[in-house]
């Protein structure tokens, strides 16, 4: 169950209509598990700052059952960072990403948690 939040000050208007589908392609692109478990979930309008400034920003986190680790966090991040800059006009050296390594029985979905 990957789960994306992204908290920018980008204004809700500047977001495209279509980023929430978007960011889903670029996480199947990463991840590689059934579609139907993927969770976007962007927050905008926030107050943030980033070094002090407030110009266009982003913190965010991906938290999934396995996926993430030292090497695969790289690529990820590249994947993220690409995609935010060209859909939402923020800088990559204005953007942090918490990964999250989630153990399935920590997590529910459908009446049940993923433990194995």
């Amino acid at each position: 169950m990957p789960t994306l939040r992204i908290f920018t000050n980008v204004t809700r208007e500047r977001i495209p209509d279509d980023f929430l589908s978007t960011t889903t392609d670029v996480l199947d692109a990463m991840l590689g598990v059934p579609r139907k478990y993927y969770l976007v979930h962007v927050i905008p309008d926030q107050m943030i700052s980033h070094g002090g400034s407030t110009d266009p920003c982003a913190s965010v986190s991906l938290s999934c059952i396995g996926k993430v680790g030292l090497e695969e966090n790289k690529g990820h991040t590249k994947a993220l960072m690409t995609h935010f800059q060209s859909a939402l006009g923020i800088d990559p050296a204005r953007m942090v990403i918490i990964f999250e390594n989630l153990d399935g029985e920590n997590v529910g979905n459908n009446m049940t948690t993923f433990a194995s």
